[in-house]
């Protein structure tokens, strides 16, 4: 049975995400809150901890999956920022994005697109993410926690809980959350896509 932990929404309990943390480096599967819904997440590169997540939401391991960044230096790491992109994403993190930005070697080939060499990144602006994620002090892989036959990602914690308690490690209550995905914007070509409109403003990269 996974563990759950009560983690505030606001001031979040240093004592829990280092715990959280040690799950996660010890190939742990975690559900945490970020700003649209409740997510799946594992450590960056670890293989079986992926196929886990694949299992659980019936996907395979060609679908998009994200990494999410404590700040924009980190996201620097793993992805390849044109000076024209740098102030779109220095503006607009944290925030509730997804930008599509080529990828750098320190992603695993896995993660990437296969054909564009790409990969999805988003910097969180919920708290807990964020506390996780500069505890962990490097990206963790990610997909929105929805269940097959639907098409919103989970923000019940305790249902949450109930359907998946014996499939993943830990799950982090974090408040009931709202379902509206991250807008999606492809900064990876010359010209700027919005792939998906959602939580986040279009408007700065129309």
């Amino acid at each position: 049975m996974s563990q759950f932990f009560h983690i505030h929404p606001d001031n979040p309990q240093a004592r829990l995400i280092n715990q959280a943390v040690a799950i996660v480096r010890n190939g742990g599967v975690v559900v945490y809150p970020t700003e649209s819904g409740y997510a799946l997440g594992c450590q960056l590169g670890d293989k079986g901890a992926l196929e886990r997540i694949c299992r659980i939401r019936h996907i395979d391991v060609s679908h998009n999956f994200t990494l999410a960044c404590r700040d924009l230096s980190e996201l620097s790491l793993y992805a390849v920022v044109e000076n024209s992109a740098f102030r779109l994403l220095r503006n607009n993190t944290p925030g509730p994005y997804t930008f599509i930005l080529k990828a750098t070697k320190e992603v695993p080939r896995r993660l990437m697109n296969e054909k564009r060499k790409t990969i999805g990144i988003r910097v969180p602006t919920n708290v807990i993410a964020r506390a996780l994620l500069e505890a962990m002090g490097e990206p963790l892989i990610s997909t929105s926690l929805i269940m097959p036959g639907s098409e919103v990602a989970e923000s019940d914690p305790e249902e949450i809980r109930d359907r998946l308690g014996k499939l993943v490690d830990l799950v982090i209550h974090g408040g009931y959350l709202g379902e509206r995905p991250t807008t999606v914007v492809d900064l990876s070509e010359d010209r700027i896509e919005v792939v998906r409109v959602g939580e986040g403003d279009p408007a700065p990269f129309l």
